[in-house]
């Protein structure tokens, strides 16, 4: 029998320097690497890149899983996606108030990369909130 495509799809792990974040299925995920966004689908190429603060999204089953990373690395071999970062919060877990101010006060620093940094961070962290509610 042909294979269509339907059933299994990726298996995908999201995984926190103190935890493991998300893992299950789901047919796709979206990273944002540093050459840029990277789409995955079943049957992707191996893959290895290093990642940006930014949000990542996970096609599940059940739904979009909205969530962010502070850099890291994608892996994609064998229909297996593992992403890997020091930081990682779901969508859920985001404190918007305290993320807003860290905003103000990243926007508030004096020019330079600590302040683009934090700025990326910040503003991620509000794009996955805001997806996600």
């Amino acid at each position: 029998m042909a294979d269509t495509g339907i059933g299994t799809g990726l298996q995908v792990e999201l995984v926190a320097a103190d935890r493991t974040v998300w893992s299950g299925e789901g047919s796709m995920v979206i990273a944002r690497t540093v050459d840029g966004d990277v789409g995955v689908l079943r049957g992707h190429a191996p893959l290895l890149s290093v990642l940006t603060e930014a949000e990542v999204e996970i096609t599940s089953p059940d739904g979009v899983v909205h969530a962010v990373v502070d850099g890291g690395f994608i892996s994609v071999a064998g229909d297996r996606v593992s992403i890997l970062t020091e930081h990682a919060l779901l969508a859920e877990e985001i404190k918007i108030n305290e993320v807003e101010a860290e905003l103000e006060t990243a926007n508030g620093l004096s020019a330079g990369e600590e302040r683009e940094r934090r700025i990326r961070r910040a503003e991620a962290r509000v794009r996955a909130y805001r997806k996600a509610s």
